[in-house]
């Protein structure tokens, strides 16, 4: 049913970022309950009731061991079987390539960059390697950008969302530019005149949204632990709170995303079946009556 100007998305995606899980259920920092914190964060997602894909963009484990990569994927695989999404995963700076290959993705253990090109039905998601071995800034190598290049030559019918772990913008975080992507204007210059929609990153544990070479770009929170941005930004720490995802919705003419916390409380039930069965039997003029007018 449309209400207004925009038809419903024809895509819907979860992104989901920095999850940091490590072997045997340990905590992160002997503080955080990373496995709790997916496990949770999960639970929610499955009330979406369908999702074409779920792209986690990076730092799935906390330091790449085996175990850790494992309970990353029984934590997601059913879920996304139940929702009938597909499942990107990204890599991040905390994530090790030859694990991540090997014992999430079934290839070969190597260093070589992990990348990969989903079909949406028309939507195209490309997944980038930012990641530099044995260092947690960002980069991309020529290599990978001739790659990317080629993919954007042939336009897909319904545009492409470029996925990667550390995000080409500026941080509120002064500290955490160190860190940044490193040559953004060479990847600027890739996707310059391409079908590229959106961006989804993940990397500073806090979402956010900015432009980047004229395309929107939305980093995720994290499922682990997140940056209280209260404070000023030279005493931020993280804390064991705030933890969401984003509902990234892809329409005709633009791609929106909603962040969505894992706390939740009682909804007011205001809008039940039966209301929106009302609803639904009214002409748009009825509807502008019931739903928008001040009544006295």
């Amino acid at each position: 049913m449309q209400y207004g100007q925009h038809a419903p998305a024809s895509r819907t995606i979860v992104h989901i970022s920095d999850t940091h899980l490590l072997a045997a259920g340990a905590r992160l920092y002997d503080r955080y309950d990373t496995q709790t914190g997916l496990e949770r964060m999960m639970r929610r997602v499955e009330l979406l009731g369908s999702a074409d894909a779920l792209v986690f963009t990076g730092d799935l484990t906390d330091l790449g061991e085996p175990d850790a990569y494992a309970a990353v994927e029984r934590a997601v695989r059913p879920v996304a079987e139940r929702l009938g999404a597909r499942v990107v995963w990204v890599a991040g700076n905390h994530d090790e390539r030859p694990e991540m290959r090997r014992d999430l993705l079934g290839l070969e253990a190597s260093e070589a960059p992990i990348t990969s090109v989903t079909d949406l039905d028309g939507l195209r998601i490309v997944a980038l390697d930012s990641t530099v071995p044995g260092w947690h800034h960002g980069a991309i190598d020529a290599e990978q950008l001739a790659w990317l290049t080629e993919v954007l030559r042939e336009p897909a019918p319904l545009g492409t969302i470029l996925a990667l772990h550390h995000p080409p913008l500026p941080s509120h975080l002064p500290v955490f530019d160190i860190l940044e992507l490193q040559g953004q204007d060479a990847l600027a210059a890739a996707i310059a005149g391409s079908d590229v929609r959106a961006i989804l990153a993940g990397h500073l544990h806090y979402a956010m949204s900015g432009v980047f070479a004229g395309v929107p770009a939305f980093v995720a929170s994290a499922s682990c632990y997140t940056m209280d941005l209260a404070a000023p930004a030279r005493s931020v720490n993280g804390m064991d709170a705030g933890q969401s995802f984003h509902l990234v919705q892809v329409f005709d003419d633009v791609v929106t995303a909603s962040v969505v916390p894992v706390a939740s409380a009682d909804a007011s039930g205001i809008f039940s079946e039966e209301w929106y069965a009302r609803l639904d039997a009214m002409t748009p003029a009825e509807r502008l009556e019931f739903f928008s007018r001040k009544r006295p």
